[in-house]
């Protein structure tokens, strides 16, 4: 069972590859340790129930986690990769066989049913757009995952609810025209300056991304030596999961 917060839609490549953001938390169970081994951290852009389309992330903190190390607001992240801009409809934690469960004192361990020894999927449904980070929460409930099958026997169930959300937006355009010389182009938020890109000599494009919701203004420095003049742009709004796009920005030339 999962509960799923949709990320924003449509792809946008100027500003590469999206980025995911894959954190593991946990409710409050009534057990002294839910010893859990992740090996891996997959996402599938395909819709559908077969093993066709699964992908590793890069950089998995793979290893053995106690939940209930992870209550009450606390998490750890699992891995933060670049991904492919599009759909990804499902995430899967790849479990291995150190698991276990401790109570009054005594340690045991955790089986996993066969339907899900490929890993616990859970559907996802979210597109990602270029140059935006993306957050992933995983939310086990230690409590209704560990199932008690006997005396000495429990088996891990797992319930996680899924929460993705967009953490930053971004800024994009075109400088013309293409001078001989690097075009700095910042974005401002008071006396901040909290994005910069650089548009090589001879080039147009500019993205500048990781910025939150805010009203900015966007300026464009030539330098001194290029023959253009600085150029800003006020009230630029940008919006947390979108990429404002500020259009052709034409410098003038020097008098």
């Amino acid at each position: 069972m999962a509960v799923v917060a949709v990320m924003v839609s449509c792809s946008n490549e100027e500003g590469g590859p999206a980025k995911l953001v894959v954190r593991l938390t946990d409710s409050p169970g009534d057990y002294e340790e839910v010893n859990v081994e992740i090996l891996d951290v997959q996402v599938n852009a395909q819709d559908g129930e077969g093993e066709a389309g699964w992908q590793s992330l890069e950089n998995v903190n793979g290893g053995v986690y106690n939940l209930l190390d992870l209550t009450n607001g606390t998490e750890t992240v699992l891995t933060s990769a670049s991904y492919p801009t599009g759909f990804i409809s499902q995430i899967r934690l790849v479990l291995g066989e150190n698991n276990s469960v401790k109570v009054d004192g005594e340690t045991y361990p955790l089986t996993t049913p066969s339907g899900q020894q490929s890993g616990i999927k859970l559907q996802l449904n979210a597109d990602l757009r270029a140059g935006i980070t993306y957050a992933v929460l995983l939310d086990f409930d230690a409590a209704q995952s560990v199932v008690k099958t006997g005396a000495g026997n429990y088996q891990l169930k797992p319930v996680v609810k899924v929460v993705s959300e967009a953490l930053d937006g971004a800024i994009e355009g075109t400088v013309i025209p293409n001078i001989s010389s690097s075009i700095a182009v910042f974005a401002i938020d008071g006396l901040d300056t909290l994005g910069s890109s650089y548009v090589p000599a001879g080039g147009g494009a500019f993205f500048l991304g990781g910025l939150p919701t805010g009203s900015y203004s966007l300026s464009l420095d030539p330098g001194a030596l290029s023959g253009y003049q600085a150029k800003t742009l006020e009230d630029i709004s940008v919006t947390v999961g979108e990429v404002t796009n500020v259009g052709i920005v034409e410098l003038i030339p020097e008098d």
